[in-house]
């Protein structure tokens, strides 16, 4: 929020999560240090990019400043090749339940969880990538790193998206925004 003019930023927390020392689930650290560091513009004011990694409590607690979006960036399963990326928009309903680990990083029973922890769960989309092994080694395959550069395109095309909706006055969240077009949704 701008101090004395009345309008309200969109908080929208980019995080990264997975296990760098797995293989292709380091896919999601992977992203956000390009964000970071990589060349590009700025990202807009309220955007917040953190890497997890297998640190769910953190992203639990985290969470529970109020963000009005979340943008997950992690290797997720899939029918499709490795490197295959998918833009979801996921809801309380798509989650279902899942033991939260205060060790370890489960994505679906941190969101799932939230609410026990007095949270209320943001717009959330999911930045996935279908990874063609998880097996103990630091580095990404070949097409899950080619795949990279277009997840962090893909991010910024969905964090611009959510920070270009006008906000509201009052502290809601930020309006529900489709899913990036040119990657097809997969549930």
């Amino acid at each position: 929020m701008s101090p004395g003019d009345g309008s309200q930023e969109c908080r929208v927390l980019v995080a990264g999560v997975g296990n760098l020392f797995l293989g292709d689930d380091g896919f999601g650290p992977e992203v956000v240090r390009r964000l970071t560091v990589g060349p590009g513009e700025p990202l807009p004011g309220g955007v917040r990019v953190v890497d997890y990694g297998i640190r769910g409590m953190h992203l639990a607690y985290d969470l529970l400043a109020g963000y009005d979006a979340l943008v997950l960036v992690d290797a997720c399963p899939g029918d499709g090749p490795p490197g295959e990326l998918t833009v979801l928009e996921v809801g309380p309903g798509d989650l279902g339940s899942g033991e939260f680990d205060a060790h370890g990083m489960n994505p679906v029973a941190v969101l799932a969880n939230l609410d026990q922890l007095g949270g209320t769960l943001p717009l959330t989309h999911v930045v996935g990538c279908t990874p063609a092994g998880v097996d103990e080694g630091i580095g990404l395959s070949e097409p899950v790193a080619a795949a990279v550069p277009r997840a962090v395109a893909a991010v910024r095309s969905l964090v611009r998206r959510l920070t270009a909706a006008p906000p509201a006055p009052s502290p809601e969240p930020c309006p529900a925004l489709p899913s990036v077009p040119e990657r097809p949704r997969r549930s």
